[in-house]
């Protein structure tokens, strides 16, 4: 096996939404460069929820066998 250190890997990635950071503080805290709630935002822009989507389709399953 070779002893070379493999690159640390960092939280930090550009996004559609900006640069992105984020982490845990030293008291278990999450930290981000951006705002939560345009996290979510964009998230709800860009992501389909699945639990959405299953309880929607159970939903319509029921409807059928009435």
């Amino acid at each position: 096996m070779s002893d070379e250190k493999k690159p640390k890997k960092t939280g930090k990635k550009k996004t559609e939404i900006g640069k992105f950071d984020m982490g845990i503080n030293e008291f278990g805290e999450l930290t981000t460069t951006i705002n939560l709630d345009k996290i979510n935002d964009f998230l709800n822009q860009n992501v389909s929820d699945k639990k959405l989507v299953e309880k929607e389709e159970t939903e319509k399953a029921k409807k059928k066998k009435k």
